[in-house]
């Protein structure tokens, strides 16, 4: 006996992707909640995670860090928006950008007035090591660090080529980690020493 079966062609389900105009346009409309946080991310507005308190704190203390050394050399941009291309714009914890008297009120930085890219992982930690590596590398960022919580460490990833970083450096407690596009030193220690989730 021959059993004679249909078979379905079944269409590859499709993404809608954004543009970073379209999704101004939906923030205008109302469509995007300003309590909510999101960033474009490959044309897809992704939640970002929440900020707990220790994190808003280490974010707090780079600050302070890095307007310390930084200020009047460079525009520290802390959990603003920067433009890689037409279809993302992810708000990473801290863009250390190039020097401009208006601050970046007329466009949100681009990869070419970027020296190095700072993200605070906790929650975050797989996206910023796999994800957002790899987004700020296909830009050309030239510096890309993660501030690693959970393991007290910070990541340093340099020399984007072909959509990837080439070296990756660690520094633990007891060391410290040099900026290779400014004049910014990071003392492991100071940041993320002597202090309890």
């Amino acid at each position: 006996m021959t059993i004679q079966t249909q078979t379905k062609t079944i269409s590859p389900i499709r993404k809608r992707l954004f543009t970073v105009e379209e999704y101004y346009k939906m923030a205008e409309a109302g469509i995007l909640q300003d309590e909510e946080r999101v960033e474009l991310l490959n044309g897809e507005i992704i939640t970002m995670s929440p900020i707990n308190s220790f994190h808003a704190g280490t974010v707090n203390i780079l600050y302070g860090m890095l307007y310390a050394q930084l200020n009047g050399e460079a525009v520290i941009i802390c959990q603003n928006p920067i433009h890689l291309k037409n279809r993302d714009e992810p708000e990473p914890d801290f863009t250390i950008a190039h020097f401009k008297q208006n601050q970046y009120r007329d466009a949100h930085p681009i990869p070419a007035e970027v020296y190095f890219v700072i993200e605070v992982a906790d929650s975050s930690l797989e996206k910023d090591r796999e994800f957002k590596r790899l987004l700020y590398a296909e830009a050309n960022i030239p510096e890309y660090w993660i501030v690693n919580i959970p393991n007290r460490q910070i990541e340093v990833f340099r020399q984007a080529k072909d959509g990837d970083y080439q070296e990756q450096t660690i520094a633990k407690i007891g060391e410290q980690v040099a900026s290779s596009t400014t004049e910014f030193v990071l003392v492991v220690e100071d940041l993320l020493g002597g202090f309890s989730e």
